[in-house]
């Protein structure tokens, strides 16, 4: 390392299981940048100083993980406008005056994985069903909206948690109860499941697909295992299928550009890389 290495990293309590410096760091290397990517696990008490001092440590910016990313909307200076509609910061750049722009890139990553994995895809032909109404349901269901997807049905094992959002967010979305997941499905153009049910060490989803057009493209933001019970289901019907691990990956490419000024690609070397480090 010299004075001229860009720095950056993602921040966490805990942050041992974060996939993000293995795949910084395989970019890092792959364009040949003099740069580093470190975990750094930080206390919620101790958030706003460590952003404060992001630029007195000489990082270009940070990655922000659970449990952090809605406080630090509040510790930043600027918030783009996806970040103030998801009300949520993963992504802070420290500009040239030294203050903090704080974006939220989960919604981009998610675009950006259907149309890698499906090009044929789009929002727009047709309703979403979306199950799940956490912070990463949020990010899809903004990045859906604007995408323009005519209607968007919005299920969650808790009703009035889905009703709080869908009205947070404004009109394009209508809610379902999670009894008629099965039912609702015959509907969809795209059919997104952000909840945690499904991966290894929860309970599986319970959904029953025999309604859903063979058309619908389904994918899971669950990426442990890469496969799901969904992805099984749906792509034995026929269905066009999109794993969860490309949302992390593309959503990785608006702060690599930002810290390091290379525009980053999300390959099959990539993947496999991540892979292996998730297997180990």
């Amino acid at each position: 390392m010299t004075e001229a290495t860009l720095k950056a990293g993602v921040i966490g309590w805990p942050i041992d299981h974060s996939l993000s410096p293995h795949l910084h760091g395989f970019w890092l290397e792959h364009y040949k940048i003099d740069g580093e990517y470190l975990p750094f696990a930080v206390e919620t008490e101790n958030l706003k100083s460590f952003l404060k001092s992001l630029a007195d440590q000489g990082r270009r910016g940070t990655n922000v993980t659970l449990p952090h990313k809605e406080t630090t909307l509040s510790v930043v200076d600027q918030i783009d406008e996806q970040a103030k509609r998801v009300g949520a910061v993963n992504t802070v750049v420290v500009q040239k005056d030294g203050s903090l722009l704080g974006s939220n890139t989960d919604g981009f990553g998610f675009l950006e994985n259907m149309h890698d994995q499906n090009p044929k895809w789009a929002a727009k032909r047709g309703p979403a069903i979306v199950l799940g109404a956490g912070g990463a349901a949020r990010a899809i269901l903004v990045a859906l909206l604007e995408a323009g997807a005519p209607e968007i049905r919005l299920l969650n094992r808790t009703k009035e948690r889905a009703e709080e959002l869908a009205g947070e967010l404004g009109g394009g979305i209508k809610v379902d109860d999670w009894a008629a997941r099965s039912e609702v499905v015959s509907e969809a153009a795209t059919l997104v499941n952000t909840t945690s049910l499904g991966m290894k060490g929860q309970p599986p989803l319970e959904i029953d697909l025999s309604r859903l057009p063979e058309s619908a493209t389904v994918t899971d933001i669950v990426y442990t295992p890469l496969e799901t019970g969904l992805l099984k289901n749906a792509k034995k019907r026929g269905n066009p299928v999109v794993d969860g691990l490309g949302m992390l990956l593309h959503q990785a490419r608006p702060g690599f550009q930002a810290w390091f000024g290379v525009e980053p690609e999300v390959t099959k070397d990539l993947r496999d890389h991540v892979l292996k480090v998730m297997e180990s």
